[in-house]
């Protein structure tokens, strides 16, 4: 993890100060570049403690298709990290509930998307098929940015991470990402690792060896009230990689996973670093 290591360290000292719309503020970089190679380990963040199971458990919520937050409880109660943006959401839509349904988010884009026909589309579920038929593909595309349906009462947040490509090559999977939008601090860390653990997945499912996962960055950010956060981070030690470990369980589906077929091994941190985060 060294690499995102020296991309917020680039960030907060050569980033520019922008206004944007939480009105916090950033220091903000354009157009950044990772790979992470899952034989040097699992990418989790070392320098302060990955919250394993909500990150987790919001992957299988994307993957199950669900666009309610109720869902996502029902995985792991304790995650929280969608309640903000739940409540704006509530708020930009004038109503104290509406039975947890939070929109066209990721997991309706990536399970259901409307095509112009009226047709439903399972990108996730394409794509894992076009690994196992067609390989050799450059069209193994899962896409969320959906520009018919980003207005302020049609999703609570439009996608941050809009689409993903697979590539085989030499018995191995890899997979890219773009981001249009990242919080550097917050939620890099975690989508590095959502998107490696979706990686294991898949490769589990095809037969295939999990390789790379690249990210690239459009707009990457601090937002100015987690300057101190970013710093105490920076002045530590990155410590080694863990490993994955996915409990075999014959699964043959993507659907088929659970949050306890995953586990963590000899994953060494840091204490935690905590910050607000901006909506």
């Amino acid at each position: 993890m060294d690499i995102y290591q020296q991309q917020l360290r680039q960030v907060l000292t050569s980033g520019t100060q922008r206004n944007d719309r939480t009105g916090v503020g950033t220091l903000s970089c354009f157009g950044l570049n990772n790979r992470y190679n899952m034989s040097d380990g699992f990418p989790a963040v070392t320098t302060k403690k990955l919250a394993w199971k909500v990150m987790s458990s919001e992957l299988l919520w994307f993957i199950s298709g669900s666009n309610n937050i109720k869902d996502l409880k029902a995985i792991y109660q304790k995650n929280k990290i969608w309640d903000a943006n739940y409540e704006d959401y509530l708020t930009r839509l004038g109503l104290d509930s509406n039975d947890g349904d939070m929109g066209r988010v990721y997991g309706s884009q990536w399970r259901d998307w409307q095509g112009g026909n009226g047709k439903a589309i399972d990108q996730l579920a394409i794509a894992i098929d076009m690994i196992k038929h067609d390989p050799l593909s450059r069209r193994i595309i899962v896409n969320a940015w959906n520009p018919s349906e980003l207005g302020g009462d049609e999703v609570a947040l439009p996608p941050c991470h809009n689409f993903f490509q697979f590539y085989v090559a030499d018995g191995k999977l890899s997979l890219q990402m773009y981001q249009r939008s990242a919080d550097m601090f917050l939620g890099v860390p975690f989508n590095i690792a959502s998107y490696s653990l979706l990686l294991h997945m898949v490769a589990k499912l095809t037969g295939l060896v999990a390789h790379e996962f690249i990210h690239s960055i459009g707009d990457a950010h601090i937002y100015l009230d987690a300057i101190d956060a970013v710093k105490e981070q920076l002045s530590r030690k990155p410590l080694p990689l863990p490993q994955l470990v996915i409990q075999d369980r014959d699964q043959r589906t993507i659907d088929d996973f659970q949050m306890e077929d995953f586990k963590l091994q000899d994953y060494q941190y840091h204490e935690p670093i905590y910050a607000k985060m901006a909506v």
